[in-house]
């Protein structure tokens, strides 16, 4: 106790010490500095810079983004009701949902807002975004481009619903299909009500889709869990060097469907209490998971009040499965000689029992599915074809040059992705891999030691030659990149609702689900 106290005595001298430190450097840089500083400015930097060899999920939030993480909870909001993203300088159109105002107005993925109500976004310090925020019945005058000409639409702002469950049918005669995106407030009961739904109509089995759900709530994911689980068991636990944080999240309720044949589907995207539903579910062999394995979002993050309505959301410790796998892929705190998070490599990985039947599982960062599929992948050429935008801007392209009529008549072909490769490499991408750029230090290095002019010829063949199999592995990643460009041309024709009527009719993952799911043998097999 005495040794705890001296610690605690030490620790607070050292930041009382640091802050009296960084206070009067402060106000040293504002009244003296040669030209007229900003202090907002720069203590947002100081900021920025602290939490800049922290993990990415620890991270000061003004009183905007407190607002906004709310409504993300909340599942409710008042706007135009789209997905909107904002970078240099640009608000773009992500996705106008159906019969919202951005829809009802005419907007359409892939259109470039240049005015909100006379403010240009050019001009827009702020994020722009909040400029779509307002009142319900409000209404705003927006200027956009689509295809290089330039319109004017006037929208009227309205309360929008965010689902948990935006989506459920049945596969078959037999077989429920339900999709959950997000762990909002709703999450457990709107699941569970598209269960109960899909049982009177007939469901003797259930496809729950976490594919692209980022996570939300841990009370949510504990929830959701316990309508396949009883009662009493351990669904996760958190582990952190502050005693306070370690805690075992159990499930409280008697099950809704403790026996139902269960198959979940996950992808690269599938993150956080995603993946703490489907640990949960692979490890107590209550279900088949199907699909890529999930992102590795293991540490959990809870707000601090600060000042002014701010808060500072600190990661305070990490996520285990039943069988004692970390969730999270990276380490940031034992970074390469390049800064970068390191990640678990595969002849490291630890194995792991099941609960209940001893299947062996591995840890490593994420939930490895018992199926693997490789439309449901996440490559790097993938992830970096997702980070330019070339997916997106491509499917813009398409839709205003092709016309359908339904659904059923969007079957992308062989000849359409030697197209989208065409297109890629007219439009100059290219991603760097950690090959090309291990190789370039070392030629830098090279050049430092005035070694270049004799390795040069053979440092610029090496180039030539990634370059090269780079162009292959895009080629490789076939299936994977096929996937995201179906369902990102089919939204732009049928929105959403279409989308996910594609994908239960002939979505690989559902369709791989479906098989199992209807043959017993092979079922009990995975799980035993």
């Amino acid at each position: 106790m005495l040794l705890c106290l001296a610690s605690f005595k030490n620790d607070f001298f050292e930041i009382a010490k640091q802050i009296e430190i960084f206070t009067e450097m402060y106000k040293q840089i504002n009244m003296n500095y040669v030209d007229e500083t900003n202090p907002a400015d720069l203590m947002d930097n100081a900021i920025e810079g602290m939490l800049s060899d922290l993990d990415p999920y620890t991270k000061y939030w003004t009183e905007q983004e407190v607002e906004q993480s709310r409504i993300n909870s909340r599942g409710a909001y008042t706007g135009i009701g789209a997905n909107v993203r904002t970078t240099e300088n640009k608000l773009i159109i992500v996705e106008p949902w159906k019969d919202y105002p951005a829809d009802k107005a005419g907007l359409k993925a892939g259109d470039e807002i240049l005015e909100i109500d006379g403010i240009k976004i050019a001009d827009y310090e702020d994020n722009a975004g909040k400029l779509l925020q307002g009142s319900a019945g409000t209404k705003l005058q927006v200027t956009y481009t689509r295809q290089g000409k330039t319109n004017s639409t006037t929208l009227e702002r309205a309360a929008v619903d965010i689902k948990a469950v935006p989506f459920y049918g049945m596969a078959t005669s037999d077989i429920g299909y339900v999709i959950l995106a997000k762990f909002n407030e709703k999450a457990s009961r709107e699941t569970r009500d598209a269960i109960r739904d899909l049982k009177e109509q007939g469901a003797q089995k259930i496809i729950l889709d976490l594919r692209g759900n980022p996570g939300g709530l841990l009370s949510e994911a504990v929830n959701v869990s316990n309508l396949f689980i009883p009662k009493d068991k351990l669904i996760t636990s958190t582990q952190s060097s502050i005693e306070k944080y370690n805690r075992t999240y159990l499930t409280k309720k008697k099950a809704f469907d403790a026996d139902i044949p269960l198959a979940v589907l996950i992808n690269g995207r599938s993150a956080s209490a995603s993946e703490i539903v489907s640990g949960s579910v692979q490890d107590y062999d209550r279900g088949v998971v199907i699909g890529a394995r999930s992102y590795g979002k293991g540490l959990v993050q809870r707000p601090r009040e600060l000042s002014y309505g701010t808060q500072v959301k600190i990661t305070i410790s990490r996520y285990f499965t039943p069988s004692g796998r970390c969730i999270q892929a990276l380490d940031y705190w034992n970074r390469d000689a390049d800064g970068n998070a390191v990640r678990t490599l595969k002849e490291d990985y630890n194995a792991y029992k099941t609960v209940n039947s001893g299947r062996t599982v591995y840890d490593g960062g994420g939930i490895d599915p018992d199926i693997k599929m490789e439309s449901a992948a996440y490559s790097p050429i993938t992830t970096a074809l997702l980070r330019d935008n070339a997916i997106f801007d491509y499917a813009t392209d398409y839709y205003y040059n092709h016309q359908y009529a339904s659904i059923d008549d969007i079957k992308l072909s062989n000849q359409d992705f030697a197209d989208f490769i065409a297109w890629i490499e007219a439009r100059g991408f290219d991603f760097e891999t950690v090959t090309e750029s291990a190789f370039a230090k070392a030629y830098k290095t090279a050049a430092n030691e005035q070694l270049d002019d004799d390795i040069d010829a053979s440092y610029q063949t090496m180039v030539q030659a990634i370059k090269e199999a780079k162009k292959g592995d895009i080629k490789d990643k076939k299936a994977e990149i096929m996937s995201l460009l179906t369902d990102e041309i089919v939204k732009r024709y049928f929105y959403r609702d279409g989308l996910y009527e594609y994908q239960l009719k002939y979505g690989p993952e559902i369709q791989e689900a479906i098989k199992v799911l209807d043959n017993p043998k092979e079922y009990k097999r995975i799980l035993s």
